[in-house]
């Protein structure tokens, strides 16, 4: 593992002064959002909230509370169109917080100004969930700074450097806010359909919300690359919704291996949400991988359920003799695996899917979560021969998640697409190609038929350390 735990990194972050905005080149009316000569029209995407404040390239910050006064000048200029003052705002604002995705990506929208370029947008979770939102700009924000730094996304097929004749087209990247809210994720679905200057998307976050709003990104033909969807219902969903990020199959397959053949425990109980369509698939591909590994899964606990008891879970689980607690919460059910896993008093293996990889896990469940083994898409320390980790510490100041680096290399597929044809079509025609590949931070970057990645997933265990400073560090199992 790296000098600092990632995790604990990107929660800091959240006390530093962040927002998210874009370029000069999305700007709003009473009528509605404007690319170009494209109009989004008014929409009510719920909570109040018209589809207009949810979507930004620089004229708003979806940073909850005060952001850095010089941050906010920087947003004033972007809206005002005036770029020079706009990039001197970004430019300070890094400098008192490099470890600030909006902030890169403000600047480098901002030196683009009305310039011609290449236009995706991230649909992440900004209002519920900022720290997952910030992790995932961070990767976008990375690979938009290495393409334009490099003079930007060349439409004869290759990136231009800035000593080239050609320069390259830049790409500009937006913002939408999309709660982690299917409704909301497709209303915004349609509202960036219906901008033809919109080429491809990163994201949604959620698997429901990826669900809800491939739909709409299908009938629009508009790619789509989620980062974090893990449902294997998203497997042949669309030949428009693709994604980063290895399947629950995978995930499940692994654990079960890992319990069955490594550990020697045939005999587990799992806890999920019932309510979450990640956690129900990550489940149900739990228990048919434990049965093909010759195991059983004894029983099924639902976190979602108004009379969940921790302590009698645990009590029944232990008098059917299962040997493993499987905790397959999302992020709404994880306090209540955290409870599971104080009551459990380190008697029982526990094991658990990417969910539960945060520092509130380490925080929560100290002493009681040591050994937990937990099957997460990337870590920092996998791969030793990556130069991803040096290049992310160098920008950042900081570790990044595996959700960064998915998104990374989402940004970075999205980059290989578009300078095979920058349009619509070319990118869904490039990534669905046999002989399409891209090199991202978790490897090589290649699709199947059905929209999935296919990549492995990294086992970590809970230890004794410091380098997440809560006494406690995720470690790979090698």
């Amino acid at each position: 593992m790296s000098q600092k735990n990632e995790t604990t990194i990107l929660a800091l972050a959240l006390l530093l002064t962040v927002g998210i905005v874009g370029g000069g080149f999305w700007w709003f009316s009473n009528n509605g959002a404007k690319i170009g000569n494209n109009i989004i029209p008014n929409q009510e995407p719920g909570n109040n909230s018209s589809l207009q404040d949810r979507i930004s390239f620089g004229e708003k910050s979806f940073t909850p509370g005060d952001i850095s006064p010089v941050k906010k000048e920087g947003v004033q200029a972007i809206a005002a169109k005036n770029y020079d003052r706009a990039i001197a705002n970004f430019t300070a604002a890094l400098k008192l917080n490099r470890n600030d995705p909006e902030a890169l990506i403000f600047l480098n929208n901002a030196r683009i100004g009305s310039s011609k370029s290449y236009t995706i947008v991230a649909s992440v979770p900004f209002g519920t969930d900022p720290n997952t939102s910030l992790e995932i700009l961070r990767g976008i924000a990375q690979a938009q700074n290495q393409v334009n730094s490099s003079g930007g996304v060349s439409p004869f097929g290759e990136v231009k450097s800035q000593k080239s004749k050609v320069k390259g087209v830049p790409l500009r990247v937006g913002i939408a806010s999309d709660d982690d809210n299917p409704e909301i994720a497709k209303q915004i679905a349609s509202g960036l359909v219906s901008n033809s200057e919109v080429l491809s998307v990163v994201g949604p976050n959620t698997s429901d919300s990826t669900l809800a709003a491939g739909t709409i990104y299908t009938s629009g033909q508009l790619v789509a690359i989620s980062p974090t969807s893990t449902s294997v219902k998203i497997s042949n969903f669309s030949r428009y919704v693709f994604r980063t990020v290895p399947s629950d199959f995978m995930a499940a397959r692994s654990l079960a291996n890992y319990m069955v053949r490594t550990l020697q425990k045939k005999n587990a109980v799992v806890f999920f949400n019932s309510q979450s369509n990640y956690s129900q698939s990550l489940k149900s591909e739990f228990v048919s991988s434990v049965s093909l590994e010759g195991g059983q899964v004894a029983s099924e606990f639902d976190l979602s359920k108004a009379d969940f008891s921790a302590a009698k879970s645990v009590e029944q689980a232990t008098k059917q003799g299962a040997e493993v607690l499987m905790l397959a919460a999302n992020t709404e059910t994880l306090d209540k695996a955290l409870q599971v896993v104080q009551i459990n008093q380190k008697r029982l293996t526990l094991l658990g899917g990417d969910d539960v990889y945060t520092t509130k896990t380490l925080e929560i469940g100290r002493e009681q979560a040591v050994g937990m083994v937990l099957a997460i898409p990337w870590h920092i320390d996998s791969d030793p021969k990556s130069d991803f980790p040096q290049k992310s510490r160098q920008l950042w100041g900081a570790d990044v998640s595996w959700r960064s680096a998915l998104s990374y290399d989402a940004t970075v597929a999205l980059i290989a697409a578009l300078e095979r044809n920058p349009t619509r079509d070319g990118v869904q025609q490039a990534l669905l190609s046999s002989d399409f590949s891209a090199t991202g931070a978790s490897g090589t970057i290649r699709f199947l038929a059905s929209g999935d990645r296919n990549a492995p997933v990294q086992l970590v265990k809970i230890v004794p350390g410091s380098r997440s400073r809560t006494g406690y560090d995720f470690e790979p199992v090698r």
